[in-house]
């Protein structure tokens, strides 16, 4: 175990996060049953899908020293990455020809921009304060970071599943530091629930993924289906994905406490390739080539590209009838595989009874 630094080391350690671009840092108390049980029913209930990964090494999630050998302190940290505002996020929504990518999307993968500021911080740790054994995490482990964050007063847990802040919404990336550094203890205090009667975020999905307050059903959860779900997507919920082609956040734009939520000045967040406003047919005609050049160190290859096809397809068949769509679905048929042209074929089909309608009327 690392030596026991100065009372003042947490207040050090926010001042030096804050300048790597971090929002804030708090130390978590590492108290987790009543979150292992409430993920544990979660598992049980089917709830995670295809996402089998999520019902392995439970028992890690419960203890962090199981995790990660020695370790006694788990520093939760938080870094934004709105790049334009909610209104504008919910203009691109709101417009059936333009592809909506989730805001988190748009730029560089934070897999990779948190764990190397996160691995700075600790590094300036062991200099600054003491030598100490440590270990990152940024969505990479088996590891309960909404619960840890809470814990450590960074905000609470709200109905929509996601860790709220009053001061900053939930438009943020979360990351770890476990640590063998035994830091100064009482310095993470839970955050108080600050939802109230508020049932917005429940009442605006549109493939009614929550059963019921802060539970999810990954299953309907359109950021699941267009990303971690690798097959076709039910066509009973097709219709309610419209133009977002991957990710969802509706549940997020609709929170009260988005209105708070802080922009994040980091180049790395920054929309490439116009992605905050192209068009569906646009990224349509991008060839494979394109999309593996263009979404390289992204989260958009998360999906891949047939799932990035079957995406596209889902909601250009959503889009109002268009001739240059219905052209561009039948010349996208070509060289497809079977997954993205039973999309295909679907969309040809919604865009055909549109364009009857409109000819009717």
């Amino acid at each position: 175990m690392a030596p026991t630094p100065h009372p003042m080391a947490l207040h050090d350690i926010r001042r030096h996060a804050l300048t790597l671009g971090f929002a804030d840092v708090g130390l978590a108390h590492l108290d987790l049953g009543e979150d292992i049980a409430h993920f544990e029913a979660y598992v049980t209930a089917g709830f995670h899908g295809e996402m089998d990964y999520l019902a392995r090494n439970i028992g890690l999630r419960a203890a962090p020293a199981a995790l990660q050998p020695g370790t006694v302190s788990v520093l939760s940290l938080r870094m934004n990455y709105l790049s334009d505002t909610v209104d504008s996020a919910m203009s691109a929504l709101r417009d059936p020809e333009r592809a909506y990518v989730s805001r988190y999307a748009l730029g560089r993968d934070y897999h990779k921009r948190m764990r190397k500021q996160l691995a700075t911080l600790a590094e300036w740790m062991a200099t600054a304060l003491a030598p100490h054994g440590y270990r990152v995490f940024c969505d990479s482990a088996p590891s309960l970071e909404k619960a840890l964050a809470r814990n450590a007063g960074l905000g609470w847990i709200g109905k929509n599943t996601l860790l709220l802040n009053r001061d900053a919404g939930s438009l943020f990336f979360l990351g770890e530091i476990y640590t063998d550094m035994p830091l100064p203890v009482g310095s993470g205090e839970a955050a108080q629930a600050e939802c109230g009667r508020c049932q917005a975020c429940l009442k605006i999905c549109p493939t009614d993924a929550f059963v019921g307050p802060y539970r999810l059903d990954a299953r309907r959860c359109i950021s699941y289906l267009t990303i971690e779900q690798r097959g076709p997507i039910p066509k009973p919920l097709r219709r309610a994905i419209g133009n977002r082609i991957f990710g969802c956040d509706d549940c997020q734009l609709v929170c009260p406490w988005n209105r708070y939520a802080q922009r994040s000045e980091a180049p790395d967040f920054a929309p490439r390739h116009g992605l905050d406003r192209a068009s569906l047919l646009d990224l349509w005609w991008w060839t494979e080539a394109q999309w593996q050049t263009r979404t390289e160190g992204m989260a958009l290859r998360r999906a891949g590209w047939s799932g990035w096809r079957r995406n596209l397809a889902v909601a250009l068949g959503n889009a109002p009838f268009s001739a240059d769509i219905c052209t561009a679905l039948g010349e996208g048929r070509i060289g497809a595989d079977a997954l993205v042209i039973e999309h295909i074929d679907w969309a040809l089909a919604e865009q055909a009874q549109k364009g009857h309608s409109t000819a009717a009327t």
